[in-house]
């Protein structure tokens, strides 16, 4: 190579998806847009990019300093999506309000986050999810929650467990404990990054009573089977906390009804690194990864910021995490490669042309071989290509 020879790059935090990836990426991705239509959801496609103030309407500040923002020409702020829930809510409120609810929609779709990129996560990475619309209650966290469960089986993973939480129970436990709205939010932080040393500095410099103080350093440890909801529920006197985990109790019993209990269990220190979540959230976690490969919960306020009243739940599923937990465990995905390879000897092109258009009439993969080929050239070719069968014309 030539000094200073220009040598092309990608930027930070992307990826190629080479020919064997892509088929493993577009085969999960297949599978779980035939699975959500199955259970009634919608299809729907939004823009990559937005005005700044439709995605922050959604996410408050959460989100604000990970968007990547540009100018139009009319120097209004346009920003890459940073997740689909803010517009799909836009969705919902403008363009679909008069449908009748609830509304069950889906996606499959890249969305961006200027982070550090990590194993199964970079500043653009690829998401399918589904929101359920115009429904309060358990039976439509139960949905979302069944549904979740159903995607990772169907995406080809048998080894995982979704991990459910309430963030109105911690909720209930700061309002008696009189936080303030500073204190409340460093508490948070830390229980998002499970930082069990920070929380505790900040409980110790709090001035809370010694009792409240070991409550909160007790949530991220609350984690275990239908028995802890009791035993939360002994743990605490106020009517939040207890409604929260009355909530859980019953999105678990439908949960019985699905048949995936054995696939849940309950986390009360999950709450999510998104401010818009006001009921149920829940995390899915497989072996081999060391961080949740799907989450979400319930957002009854994302709407009107839209200026439509709509209570709503849902979840995204990260299409790299999958593929990174499926190439971890050693199992094999499902992918439609070429099934043949149909090679020729000098003067035969039109014969193989004939053929191969057969072959594909017929339902089969082909690749056509372009030059003449000894049949010893053509298997060395096909090996190659990873084509299944060759077939010869000579």
């Amino acid at each position: 190579m030539k000094k200073n020879e220009f040598v092309p790059q990608i930027p930070y935090g992307t990826r190629d998806f080479l020919p064997r990836e892509a088929k493993y990426k577009r085969s999960v991705e297949s599978a779980l847009a035939a699975l959500f239509a199955k259970w009634g959801y919608d299809e729907v496609i939004t823009p990559t990019f937005e005005y700044l103030e439709t995605l922050a309407a959604g996410t408050g500040d959460s989100m604000d300093q990970n968007m990547f923002k540009f100018f139009d020409k009319d120097n209004h702020i346009l920003a890459l999506r940073p997740d689909m829930t803010t517009p799909i809510s836009r969705v919902a409120s403008t363009r679909l309000k008069e449908n009748s609810l609830p509304l069950r929609l889906f996606y499959l779709t890249n969305v961006f986050r200027y982070e550090q990129a990590q194993a199964g996560r970079q500043c653009e990475f690829y998401q399918a999810g589904v929101e359920l619309l115009g429904v309060p209650g358990p039976a439509a966290d139960a949905e979302v929650i069944a549904l979740a469960v159903q995607s990772m089986l169907d995406a080809g993973l048998s080894n995982f467990q979704i991990s459910i939480g309430q963030v109105e129970f911690i909720n209930g436990i700061m309002d008696e404990s009189r936080l303030s709205l500073d204190q409340r939010q460093e508490v948070k932080y830390c229980m998002v990054a499970r930082n069990l040393v920070g929380l505790g500095e900040i409980l110790a410099a709090s001035g809370l009573a010694g009792e409240v103080q070991d409550l909160l350093r007790q949530i991220p440890l609350l984690y275990g089977r239908e028995e802890l909801l009791e035993k939360a529920y002994a743990m605490v006197k106020n009517p939040v906390s207890r409604m929260a985990l009355d909530n859980l109790s019953d999105i678990y019993r439908l949960l019985k009804s699905y048949g995936v209990q054995q696939y849940v269990n309950f986390d009360l220190g999950i709450i999510r690194d998104f401010s818009y979540y006001t009921g149920m959230v829940f995390e899915g976690y497989t072996p081999g990864l060391g961080f949740p490969v799907c989450g979400g919960g319930r957002y009854d306020h994302m709407l009107s910021s839209f200026g439509v009243e709509c209570p709503s739940t849902g979840f995204a599923l990260g299409i790299e995490r999958i593929l990174l937990a499926l190439e971890r465990q050693g199992i094999c995905i499902p992918a439609d490669f070429r099934e043949c390879y149909v090679g020729w000897r000098e003067g035969k092109l039109q014969e193989a042309i004939a053929e191969a258009a057969k072959l594909r009439h017929s339902g089969r993969s082909v690749e056509l071989a372009l030059i003449a080929q000894s049949r010893e050239e053509a298997e060395e070719k096909q090996l190659k290509h990873g084509c299944k069968q060759l077939i010869y014309i000579e």
